[in-house]
């Protein structure tokens, strides 16, 4: 399982880093054309933003999976290895699970929504820009159930050493 999240970062990373590579190299080409021939491609720069929103939403399931999401690490670094610290990071995913599916719900019926409309410089329809929410959504899901495991794991392995204590204190009485 831990190769195909491996693979699934990968995959989101070239994503990523080819759409910034484009982003840019289109910026460059409409500051040159603007500059040298007082001209511009409307198509570019829609391209452009629609490629940050994508590299914006993949990177935001990127950070996901390395366990980067929205939490300030001040107070669950000094809490790691106790029981308030499982206790927090639960909580903590807890409320990322919440944040997550709404993300997911709602970017689905914003994708639903906007079919009708098209962009003007590319064409498209809008529900293909928008269509990453829910797409991020899921991913962030998936890392989500990856590190509710994690936890669930840490969970079990506490319980299961304090158990033993508990009987050896016991068999040594």
């Amino acid at each position: 399982m831990d190769k195909l999240f491996e693979k699934l970062r990968a995959v989101l990373y070239w994503i990523s880093v080819t759409s910034m590579t484009v982003m840019l190299v289109l910026i460059f080409f409409q500051v040159v054309t603007r500059y040298f021939f007082g001209h511009t491609f409307e198509w570019s720069e829609e391209l452009a933003r629609f490629l940050f929103v994508w590299v914006v939403f993949l990177g935001s399931a990127l950070i996901m999976g390395e366990s980067g999401h929205l939490a300030v690490q001040i107070l669950p670094s000094k809490l790691k290895d106790t029981a308030a610290g499982l206790a927090l990071e639960t909580v903590i995913n807890l409320c990322s699970y919440a944040f997550t599916m709404l993300l997911l719900v709602q970017g689905a019926k914003m994708t639903s929504v906007m079919t009708f409309q098209v962009a003007p410089g590319l064409g498209i329809s809008m529900s293909v820009v928008y269509s990453i929410i829910p797409i991020s959504a899921f991913l962030m899901i998936l890392y989500l159930m990856k590190d509710t495991v994690r936890i669930f794991k840490q969970v079990r392995e506490r319980c299961g050493s304090s158990a033993g204590v508990e009987q050896k204190a016991e068999v040594g009485r």
